[in-house]
This record gives structure tokens, C-alpha cells and sequence, in this order.
């Protein structure tokens, strides 16, 4: 295993290398590839600049998330793209570190409100498979020419370059926050209603759907207001006058149904491939019909007022990919497999498969940035 300690370390070690990688930061989502050796970097760790007025930190890639966090609620403030933890749902072990979410682009529930990870990234560092260290962005958001490197590295899972840093944007907490839960709602009516919540003047921060086999009950809807008090207290007023509610939870209890959808808590302790879906909030219901009607049973918790669908079906045969994949096909957006066995891996892609053309130009920016094929080879090619 090779663990550098510092940026010019990794340069040197990737400079010299002439068999391929592993990357990966606290493992947590265990992806990593067999065949390679392990390159962790958590000797890269450690809070490089904060500044709490100017609402930006810049920390090392190998830091851990929860240090992050606890650095951030000395002043009030946090990281607004709410990042998911996978420990409970894939049973990892690890420490989510910053490197592996600006890497995978992992964007929790506040999504719909904040942007994703890579809306909160200024500016990266990471070093090529050429062993070539390049900086791109800086601390402040401005207009700049030529390539945006932030946000092609975010997403890439590694495959383009081993990150060493990034800056950040952050957000001050909120005063409190408020869940309208309605129960027993079918799937298209829920949508229906967040998407209309979306569409309101009430700064909606969440809005997600789990259905009763998610909830071991009846399914349940979820909209989330934050800010002041006085505000979220008007709003979820409003939002329950237009849409109604069996109940509103605040503050703790609120945060706790989010960190629950965050982490698609409620499939954690159930067996079964666990598949992440994105898609058109408008086409969700119809694509999870079209599914059952096809004979591939499921549970779902849809977030991003169906933007997002969390699926848990059998992890048997291909675990439903020809049927998912052909409703992507039909409704557009990408499906990737989360959670399966070993023999599904095998046999399943866990991206979805690219257009010629667009896989054309992936392998093309691979041979640029990666030109011996260093950084998690196979990772997101498909299984032969």
C-alpha cells in the first residue's frame, strides 16, 4: 500500500510507476479496483486555510469529512451540499475524507437548493498520471478561460488524477429547520406535490418520497424549510395550507429524517443491490411503474422531489439491470449500482454504459490526464 504524506511525494510515486493504482481516500464506498495497488490519501489530511467571514476553506484531499464538520460548527457553519455518508448502507468501514467526495461528486438532499458537491468546489489541486501537479481554480468564484478542471475532477472517481486539495465554499447554519411529513400518499401524487413545493416562493430545501416497503409502514412525504424561525414557521404554514401535512417536525428530529434519506438509511439493514437513479422528477413515478410492470419488484425512496430514486431490488441474476437501464433509456438520466455482490459486479457495469461518442472522449481525456493507465483502471469501463 502507498500512503505519501505530501503532494510532492505522490508526484514522484506516480512518476516512477508502471503498474496501475487503487485510489481511494477512506474506502468508504469500496469501489476500489482489484488488481492494483492500494494509493490511500489520508497522509495528505489537514486544514489548510479557513476563513470563516469569506466562507471558504481549503483542506487537504486525505481529510477527514467529520473534521471538516466539527471545524465548520465552531462558527455556525457547514458544508451545504450535504454529503452522504455510505458506511451503514455498503457495511464499510473508513472515514469519509474530502478527497473521495469532491472525487465522486456526492450531493445529499440540499441538492435542490445549494447545487451539488462540484457547485461548492473553487478550485483543486491533483496530480496527473504524468506525475504533473496542476492548480486550477482559486478561493474566490470568478470568470475565467480555458478548461474548467474543478469540475471535470469532480465525478471523474479518480480515473483522471489523484487529488491533493480542494477549496471550498461553506454556508452558515441555519437558525432551524422544519419537515412536513404527509403519510400514505402514493408514489405520482407525492411527486406531483413536490414538485409543486419546488415551484413555491418558499425556498424549499428538501423534498423526498419513501415508499411503505422503505418505511416498514405507510410511505411517507417529506418537505424541508430552513432559515430563521419566525420564516420557517410561516412557511411550513404555507406549504401545509397548499399541500397538506399529518405532522411537522423541527429542528433535531427534522435533521434526523434528512440524515436518514441522506444515507438511504432505511435500506441499510435489508439484503438486496442498491441502485442510484437519476432522472426527471416528472418521469419518476412512471419509471418505477413501468419496472413493477415488468416484473422487477422494489422499494424506493425518491429524493430530489424525484430527481433521485434509491432502489432496493433482489440481487439475483442482473439484479434489474436490463430493466432499469431500458427505462433510462426511455426516460433519460443514468443508473449506477451501489450496493450488489461480487458476482453481480462482475457481470453488471456499475455506470451506466456511455454513447459511443461521449465514451469516445472519456478515453480520450483519460489517455491525456492517466497516459499509462495508472488510476483505477476498469473502474468505470464495462465488464467483459
Amino acid at each position: 500500500m502507498a500512503r505519501p504524506n505530501s503532494e510532492a511525494e505522490l508526484a514522484d510515486l506516480i512518476r516512477g510507476a508502471n503498474a496501475p493504482f487503487s485510489v481511494r481516500g477512506g474506502n468508504t464506498r469500496g469501489l476500489s479496483q482489484d488488481g492494483g495497488e492500494a494509493l490511500e490519501t489520508g497522509g495528505l489530511s489537514g486544514i489548510h486555510l479557513y476563513e470563516p467571514g469569506g466562507l471558504t476553506l481549503v483542506a487537504g484531499a486525505g481529510t477527514p469529512i467529520e473534521d471538516i464538520d466539527a471545524l465548520l460548527a465552531e462558527k455556525a457553519q457547514r458544508l451545504a451540499f450535504e454529503p452522504m455518508d455510505h458506511r451503514a448502507l455498503l457495511g464499510t468501514s473508513g472515514t469519509p475524507t474530502l478527497g473521495g467526495i469532491a472525487a465522486a461528486n456526492i450531493s445529499g438532499p440540499r441538492r435542490i437548493q445549494a447545487g451539488a458537491a462540484r457547485d461548492h468546489m473553487l478550485g483543486v489541486r491533483f496530480v496527473t498520471g504524468a506525475g504533473d501537479i496542476v492548480k486550477n481554480g482559486g478561493r474566490v468564484m470568478k470568470n475565467v478561460t480555458g478548461y474548467d478542471l474543478v469540475k471535470l475532477m469532480a465525478g471523474s472517481h479518480g480515473t483522471l488524477g489523484v487529488l491533493t486539495e480542494i477549496s471550498l465554499k461553506v454556508q452558515a447554519i441555519p437558525e432551524t429547520e422544519a419537515t412536513l411529513i404527509l403519510r400514505a400518499q402514493d408514489m405520482a401524487t407525492a411527486i406531483t406535490d413536490l414538485t409543486r413545493a419546488m415551484g413555491t416562493p418558499f425556498d424549499v430545501s428538501g423534498a423526498a418520497w419513501l415508499s411503505g416497503t422503505a418505511t416498514g409502514g405507510p410511505a411517507e412525504r417529506r418537505i424541508r424549510v430552513e432559515g430563521l424561525s419566525g420564516s420557517v414557521s410561516y412557511r411550513a404554514r404555507k406549504l401545509t395550507d397548499l399541500l397538506g401535512a399529518d405532522a411537522v417536525v423541527e429542528g433535531a428530529d427534522s435533521a434526523a429524517l434528512w440524515q436518514q434519506t441522506r444515507d438511504v438509511a432505511p435500506f441499510a439493514d435489508k439484503p438486496g443491490a442498491v441502485w442510484k437513479i437519476s432522472t426527471r422528477p416528472t418521469a419518476a413515478a412512471t419509471f418505477c411503474d413501468a419496472l413493477l410492470a415488468s416484473g422487477l419488484d422494489h422499494s424506493v425512496i425518491a429524493d430530489w422531489s424525484g430527481g433521485l430514486l434509491w432502489l432496493l431490488t433482489d440481487d439475483t441474476g442482473d439484479a434489474g439491470a436490463q430493466a432499469i437501464r431500458q427505462q433510462v433509456a426511455t426516460h433519460g438520466g443514468h443508473a449506477t449500482l451501489v450496493r450488489a455482490s461480487n458476482n453481480t459486479r462482475k457481470s453488471v457495469p456499475i455506470f451506466q454504459p456511455q454513447p459511443a461518442a461521449i465514451e469516445k472522449l472519456t478515453a480520450g481525456l483519460r489517455a491525456k490526464f492517466d497516459p499509462k493507465g495508472l488510476f483505477n483502471p476498469g473502474l468505470m469501463e464495462i465488464p467483459a
